[in-house]
């Protein structure tokens, strides 16, 4: 036998392994003297397709955000959709969640179109997670271990759902409302409000796809907290928890990734679409083609000690 095929079998089994850990519902962070700033699609809107293949303004701001926070030395969270504000199968945004991804930040699950979750059928359920993981298996290689609902919202079939899927639900302690209409002087209160108050840790949401986020409370955020000795961790890190269920190696593209008959924003799956649901195929590395220098932190192989969940369960949390 191979080292080669060694390696691909064990990949393939720890795979499994890790997929048996016991997601929970975390909204806030357990480490100390760390800060997870986490990184949304944004809100939806109903646009047809010919303006969503045309509209790709807010995804550029992820590579700007990525190196904000690696030039610092830091780590960001961003929880993605499949098709919100663009389709993520487009090539300028594969490139772009691979160039983060790359750079050692987390890539979360924020499902594929940004439905509210809380108004739809388990099968479309089931459908707006699996079409996220399949995107994040095949462009990275990952299967996602946290699942951010849209608006924040769940309910104890959701939280069940993600369960069965493996995934831990996402919040967060502080909300800059970078989305909501805050202006720039009011979330960067938000901000302030956390360094002043000396708080252990904090879990804060923003937008990527807000202009005035990547070029004003990005840099303004990083230069407050580290200035206060703070950490600039993922979600992940802050909680001491692995950021992805396994880790094997990105697919080949072809002609199976598109945005085409899927969920429109804000939309799901029903009439002439078909809801789907599974496991995406993970195909298990059978060489460490992982990244290398400090990303290797935020994505180490998939071995089963890596593969836990967090030392406190949050169950005051789970709303029943």
């Amino acid at each position: 036998m191979t080292l080669a095929l060694i390696l691909s079998l064990l990949n393939a089994a720890v795979a499994i392994f890790c997929m048996g850990h016991t997601p929970q519902v975390y909204d806030s962070c357990i480490k100390v003297n760390d800060i997870a700033l986490t990184f949304d699609d944004g809100s939806n809107f109903e646009i047809s397709n010919a303006l969503l293949t045309a509209y790709k303004g807010p995804w550029i701001h992820l590579r700007n955000i990525s190196d904000q926070f690696t030039i610092a030395g830091g780590r960001a969270t961003f929880f993605l959709n499949g098709k919100n504000f663009d389709c993520i199968y487009n090539s300028d945004r594969i490139s772009d969640v691979k160039y983060a991804y790359a750079a050692g930040h987390m890539i979360g699950s924020h499902t594929w179109s940004h439905s509210d979750l809380t108004s739809l059928t388990t099968p479309q359920i089931q459908d707006a997670m699996f079409r996220m993981e399949e995107a994040l298996v095949r462009i990275l290689g990952v299967m996602p271990a946290f699942m951010r609902p849209p608006f924040g919202d769940y309910n104890s079939n959701i939280q069940s759902i993600a369960a069965s899927r493996g995934q831990s639900l996402a919040l967060w302690d502080w909300d800059t409302g970078d989305a909501d209409g805050n202006t720039t002087a009011e979330s960067e209160a938000v901000y302030n409000d956390v360094a002043d108050a000396q708080l252990k840790n904090a879990l804060i949401l923003e937008h990527e796809t807000e202009e005035t986020t990547y070029s004003t409370l990005v840099p303004f955020a990083i230069k407050l907290f580290q200035g206060k000795g703070y950490n600039l961790v993922t979600m992940a890190q802050c909680l001491g928890v692995d950021p992805y269920q396994a880790v094997g190696v990105p697919h080949q593209q072809d002609p199976s990734w598109t945005c085409d008959g899927t969920p429109n924003p804000g939309a799901a799956c029903g009439g002439s679409i078909t809801c789907e649901t599974g496991t995406p195929t993970l195909l298990p590395a059978t060489s460490m083609t992982m990244p290398t220098g400090p990303a290797t932190d935020m994505h180490p192989p998939a071995r089963a000690s890596e593969c836990r969940a967090a030392p406190v369960l949050r169950d005051q949390y789970w709303k029943q």
